[in-house]
């Protein structure tokens, strides 16, 4: 089966595309099942329920996220209710929300996934590599099928997951940097592996925001407000090849799918 993992989704320029593109790679690529990183489609910053379901209607399968979950307060229900809707498995165990799922595709086929997010340089939390360890055992039980959104600054960190997990997952997507990297590859237990699938969202400026408004922060060192941009929307993300009997990766393709002005 052929799994779409999209890149970050930032702002109305990223809920755009995704509307426009991700119909058309489902029909055009044969694709099954859709996981994107939403958490920062409002504004550029969080998400909220309204959007969330957005996205859904847009044939988006889960939502995984990362540091910017919290940003809305209003999405804290939902993350209790929606189990499409993930937050990082390795926030404390009390706080709201669900941090693996199974949902089944459009063929009934059970997927899990797992979200995470690292440790170096972002904020102190549990340990991305234990607590994977035993989300993947627990889905095991349900499905051999299992993609990990690993949201982290560090490659390093990335790759090192990539390793820790190979074999006892489907893929390793890394998210958080909105830059694609051209290091996809099948690891030798069959684990298929990306270092960060980018960002979906506007292409002319800076990780999404307007370049002047980065400029002048980066220049003169003052708080600045940073506002999205607006033009060269793309998506950017990774297609999956599962075997269905045994989870394995068959390949791994990196998308930059652009939406006509």
């Amino acid at each position: 089966m052929k799994i779409l993992f999209i890149g970050d989704v930032v702002g109305e320029p990223g809920r755009r595309a995704i509307k426009e593109l991700v119909p058309r790679l489902r029909q055009e690529r044969d694709i099954e099942f859709v996981i994107a990183n939403g958490e920062n489609v409002a504004g550029g910053s969080g998400i909220t329920p309204a959007l969330a379901e957005d996205l859904f209607s847009f044939g988006v399968d889960v939502i995984t996220s990362g540091d910017h979950i919290w940003k809305r307060k209003e999405i804290l229900d939902k993350l209790n209710t929606d189990k499409r809707i993930l937050r990082p498995a390795n926030y404390p165990k009390d706080t709201p929300g669900f941090g693996s799922t199974v949902v089944k595709s459009e063929s009934g086929t059970e997927v899990g996934v797992v979200n995470l997010v690292g440790r170096v340089f972002m904020q102190a939390l549990e340990c991305p590599f234990r607590v994977a360890k035993d989300e993947v055992d627990r889905l095991k039980t349900r499905t051999n099928i299992i993609i990990v959104d690993i949201h982290a600054e560090a490659t390093s960190e990335k790759i090192a997951l990539g390793w820790y997990l190979d074999g006892l997952v489907s893929a390793i997507a890394g998210t958080h940097t909105h830059v694609q990297t051209a290091d996809e590859k099948i690891l030798p237990g069959g684990t298929a592996f990306i270092s960060d699938a980018g960002m979906t969202g506007p292409f002319d400026g800076v990780i999404g925001r307007k370049k002047e408004q980065i400029l002048t922060r980066f220049i003169t060192q003052m708080p600045t407000r940073f506002e999205m941009a607006e033009g060269d929307i793309q998506l950017h993300g990774v297609i999956i090849d599962v075997d269905k009997k045994t989870g394995k990766a068959k390949s791994i393709e990196r998308v930059q799918a652009k939406l006509e002005e």
